[in-house]
């Protein structure tokens, strides 16, 4: 029997194992799930919209046992307090804006016509989740669709095996089917999607998984929503608020190590602000403390695995030989062997666009600093990537923010601020970082049809 195994990043054993789901568990699951979600499509939308927000609620209930789970599973510290904040603002809106987005647009309704456009739901809609933000990113996909009228069937990461099950467990209220979490390969996974077994696909992974959904997906023109790598940049302008910055910038860079999908990963300086600002961002980073996640003192816990460690232990170890120059101390994260997923952060100057750390995903604690002479110059170089995610530029003029913004290649433009997915403006990406709209009133569109309805009176 083929398994799923979570090695936990704290001390490299085996946290959690479970059985993939065989091929007739797998029909007979997508077949009651189909059935299922016609007669929840009938429901009421109200009802619909209570029962969704009940299921969250049921999350929110057990989140001091979802944060210790994180931290085993992926190296999280518990000190943060887990992922329900977010959860409740997001799903809080989506509930929120339903009503409005769902409802049937009415064209003409008199003695001769009736004419109205409306959005169905399309059936079965598959999320599969990421380990990074287990329960925040798939909430992105999973209230919308289930308010919508779907049925969605969850895979979720082999790192967050038991994020997939509290999410089960959180909406086992539901009508049996109506949400089912299932543990897949890859194979199993291409084959369904092959096989038209969904209404819209909802992936956020790495830029080659995106290619394999496509692939899978070819030919059979379901919908896919695909967010992907990134390597999203700040600009600090002459005139930003140099201490906001730091404080902003350095924390999105190194928050959960670092794994964010709109982590900071490289930031370009105004020449009279740079030494300044890498100064006080040394200083920032240098008060980390890398350890054990289950431990209050700890800020910076482990990646989530030793070959995602390597991975930036190796671009970072490129960049100084090519002659970048490392600024952190690593005597002082003694946590940092060489040897685990425990990673010390690293703050690079020296850097260009030839090197690694400036222009692949990075997803670990490091982040490469460059001086820039003008806003022509900064343009350039944040465009200068096969990801566009998210940007963030420090100014004190909104005018200058936005015009600089707008000739930006990227998903969304922060000024001031980073890292942070506003529910009420869509999450997209351009370029390798993928397609589609998460969140707003766009989001609802990835889960539903439209239907025309052209009714005349005789």
């Amino acid at each position: 029997m083929t398994e799923i195994t979570c090695i936990t990043p704290i001390d490299g054993s085996v946290y959690a194992t479970r059985p993939v789901a065989s091929r007739a568990d797998v029909a007979a699951r997508l077949e009651t799930a189909r059935t299922a979600q016609r007669d929840w499509a009938a429901r009421p939308l109200a009802e619909r919209i209570a029962l969704v927000e009940e299921g969250v609620a049921r999350l929110d209930r057990v989140n001091a046992d979802l944060v210790q789970e994180l931290a085993w599973q992926m190296g999280r510290p518990t000190r943060t307090g887990g992922e329900m904040g977010g959860v409740r603002e997001r799903s809080g809106y989506m509930a929120g804006i339903a009503r409005r987005v769902l409802a049937p647009e009415v064209i003409e309704d008199d003695a001769k016509f009736r004419r109205l456009l409306a959005r169905e739901p399309v059936g079965l809609v598959l999320v599969i989740a990421p380990w990074n933000y287990p329960f925040l990113t798939a909430t992105n996909t999973i209230v919308p669709a289930l308010i919508a009228g779907n049925a969605v069937v969850l895979k979720h990461a082999s790192q967050t095996p038991l994020a997939g099950e509290r999410l089960a467990q959180a909406f086992a209220h539901l009508p049996d089917g109506v949400f089912t979490n299932l543990f897949l390969d890859h194979a199993t996974t291409a084959k369904l999607i092959a096989a038209r077994s969904f209404g819209f696909v909802n992936f956020t992974g790495s830029v080659a998984g995106g290619q394999s959904i496509e692939r899978a997906a070819a030919g059979t023109f379901t919908a896919l929503g695909l967010e992907l790598g990134g390597k999203d940049p700040g600009y600090v302008r002459a005139d930003a608020n140099l201490d906001a910055a730091v404080d902003t910038l350095m924390d999105g860079a190194f928050f959960n190590s670092g794994q964010c999908c709109c982590g900071i990963e490289r930031i370009y300086v105004a020449e009279p602000l740079f030494d300044a600002f890498v100064e006080k961002s040394v200083a920032w980073v240098s008060k980390l403390i890398l350890g054990n996640p289950l431990e209050q003192a700890t800020t910076l816990g482990p990646m989530a695995s030793r070959r995602f460690a390597d991975t930036v232990r190796a671009q970072t170890a490129e960049a100084v030989a090519a002659g970048a120059t490392a600024l952190v101390d690593k005597g002082l994260f003694p946590a940092d062997t060489g040897s685990t997923a425990y990673l010390a952060p690293q703050i690079l100057t020296g850097v260009d666009h030839s090197m690694r750390v400036m222009t692949e995903e990075s997803f670990g604690p490091v982040v490469g600093i460059m001086p820039v002479r003008d806003d022509e110059q900064a343009i350039a170089l944040m465009n200068d990537s096969r990801y566009g995610l998210t940007a963030s530029v420090w100014t004190e003029d909104p005018d200058v923010g936005q015009s600089i913004g707008a000739r930006l290649e990227t998903g969304t433009v922060f000024m001031n601020r980073a890292d942070y997915l506003d529910p009420a403006l869509t999450w997209t990406g351009v370029k390798d970082t993928g397609r589609g709209a998460a969140l707003s009133h766009l989001g609802y569109l990835s889960v539903t049809r439209p239907k025309s309805y052209h009714l005349k009176r005789l």
